[in-house]
């Protein structure tokens, strides 16, 4: 019986993962499409466009054009040929989301897993405790929804590599199946977020290993290239976009904030505290602190016992020093001379975000608290290890409890208990509210529409574009910079008395809507919306240019007789949150 207790209570870390993630199950099957899931660059991007390619018939679509921004080409919205993609091609919207949410989380742990275990071998059993900790802690980092599996998935691609590269006396063709993991790794991956990165960290290695080898490495050049076809191959689409056509896009355009050195530098500085938005790993709260201790108890100790010499070599101090080189690519990538270089090197990629460097990070974070904690194993005693085991579930706990832009299982939590507890909704709506598509179903049937083309106000363009309903307006980040000057002049009259929205629209330009004339924002996702000023500033003959037909609004406008616009109808439905103006052009 002791024996079997003892065995039972060795699996303790199993017991703690698995219900951290019960957790995580269960709420999102309770709540489903009443989960509150970030809508900012989420509901309001990516699942609005996925749901019109599958409504439209569009996803295998070629040569065709997307009913967003008066019709451009399909061709900028993803490949069918990503595994998050394909979810949404199977699947019901929610079901989607919530199936890519948990194969982010699957990836995450094995991947992770699959590396430690090769790493440590022989002794992977000694350290499983604080490997299943990490792996899962860093398959739940809350990082941007749409590329999170090609964030939890760079390990595997580094486990890929490392097998080809220790293989050195196995036959080639026995590494065959290696090299088709390594061709097929893009399904999982995304090239503008990593790819372009992976592709430039193994040409320096390949450079690193001839050096260190005095040897040609002919199969990491090999996987280089493998590896490079296989993102042509998935993301064809994206390819044909970025290098086989002349048109000039808003990338070229995109005023990306110019910084002075020192301020670029404190803008890194700021990336290695807090991670930027897209890629918050939660590492600020435990693993930040832990490693940085670390690492400063670790090089004093080599210089007390005078090994100075194994600074240079130790692995917590080789992660750092690319954790570091990649915020410093990230600040200084908003000091205009070294942007200017980067993209006079490149000059394909004008516009392309070279500061992404820094998303690997999420990983190496969290390789970094794994090497503290088996360091810490590795004393003698059971204090070190207790507290290694401590630190992990520390750090499992604060990527699974502390608030962050992505962290839907938190908001959910929340903004449910917050119902419950005060018998009240707060101000944010959840993901049936955001789309509310039984009320445009409504409406769609009560004014007879048939992919007339139409703009929304006060709302997102996105909530439109979920339903069905075909858009001169929209939110995309590479498209015509032509497209970019029309709405300019469509918009003009509001842009006129809001300076802040001026400077918004023209910098970047991705958020292609009807904007408030006194400085407000009409866009806001909230339950309700009051403005001060309820007129809209249009030019409504460019607007009438665009074919548009319909304006879908939540505001009941006050200059819509002056501005000859009639309106059709009011709407609201009993689960939603909007009251619809119907306006016709």
């Amino acid at each position: 019986m002791s024996d079997k207790t003892d065995r039972i209570k060795s699996y303790w870390y199993i017991y703690i993962c698995a219900a951290f993630l019960g957790l995580q199950a269960l709420v999102f099957l309770i709540f489903r499409g009443d989960s509150y899931l970030q809508i900012h660059d989420n509901l309001d991007l990516f699942m609005a466009h996925y749901e019109m390619l599958k409504k439209g018939h569009l996803w295998f679509a070629h040569s065709a054009a997307a009913p967003i921004l008066h019709g451009v080409s399909r061709d900028l919205f993803g490949s069918e040929f990503l595994l998050y993609n394909l979810l949404y091609i199977i699947l019901p919207g929610v079901w989607a989301y919530l199936a890519g949410y948990a194969c982010k989380i699957a990836v995450g742990i094995f991947s992770f897993t699959l590396l430690a275990k090769d790493i440590y071998a022989d002794s992977y059993e000694q350290y499983k405790p604080v490997i299943i900790i990490t792996a899962t802690a860093f398959g739940l980092i809350p990082v941007f929804p749409t590329y999170g599996i090609a964030f939890t998935s760079v390990p595997l691609i580094i486990w890929l590599l490392r097998r080809i590269y220790m293989a050195k006396d196995v036959p080639v063709k026995k590494l065959i199946p290696l090299y088709i993991a390594v061709f097929c790794y893009p399904f999982l991956s995304y090239f503008s977020y990593h790819g372009f990165f992976i592709l430039c960290y193994m040409c320096v290695a390949f450079i690193i290993l001839w050096i260190k080898d005095k040897k040609f490495p002919g199969r990491i050049l090999a996987s280089i290239v493998i590896l490079s076809l296989g993102y042509v191959a998935f993301e064809y689409r994206l390819f044909g976009a970025m290098l086989l056509t002349d048109t000039v896009t808003i990338r070229t355009t995109m005023d990306h904030g110019d910084l002075s050195l020192g301020a670029a530098l404190k803008t890194a500085f700021d990336e290695f505290i807090n991670a930027s938005f897209h890629s918050e790993d939660s590492h600020t709260y435990v693993i930040l602190g832990v490693v940085l201790i670390a690492i400063i108890i670790v090089n004093v100790s080599y210089i007390r016992s005078k090994n100075a010499k194994k600074i240079l070599t130790d692995p917590i101090n080789l992660v750092m020093l690319v954790i570091i080189f990649n915020v410093l690519n990230f600040g200084l990538y908003l000091y205009p001379p070294y942007r200017h270089l980067l993209e006079t090197l490149v000059p394909k990629l004008t516009g392309f975000e070279f500061a992404r460097t820094s998303f690997f990070n999420t990983f190496l974070w969290y390789a970094e608290l794994l090497l503290v904690c088996v360091r810490l194993y590795d004393h003698a005693g059971q204090r070190p290890r207790i507290l290694a085991n401590v630190i992990a579930v520390a750090a499992l706990t604060a990527v699974m409890f502390i608030p962050q832009v992505y962290n839907d299982f938190y908001y959910t939590c929340y903004n449910q208990a917050y119902k419950i507890l005060k018998h009240a909704d707060t101000s944010t709506v959840n993901y049936n509210e955001f789309y509310s598509t039984d009320l445009f179903e409504n409406i769609k049937a009560d004014i007879g529409y048939n992919g007339e083309w139409s703009a929304a106000y006060g709302m997102h363009p996105a909530v439109l574009n979920y339903n069905g309903i075909a858009t001169v307006d929209g939110y995309l980040g590479m498209y015509a910079q032509e497209y970019k000057e029309k709405w300019g002049r469509v918009i003009a009259p509001a842009l006129e008395g809001s300076p802040s929205l001026k400077s918004y629209f023209d910098g970047w330009g991705a958020r292609v809507c009807l904007y408030s004339g006194s400085d407000e924002n009409t866009y806001a996702p909230l339950r309700v919306m009051e403005l001060n000023d309820n007129d809209l500033y249009v030019d409504m003959d460019e607007l009438k240019s665009l074919d548009c037909r319909y304006i879908f609004s939540r505001i009941d406008l006050s200059n819509a007789a002056d501005l000859g616009l009639t309106l059709i109808g009011t709407y609201t439905d009993e689960n939603s949150p909007y009251t619809i103006y119907v306006y016709g052009l």
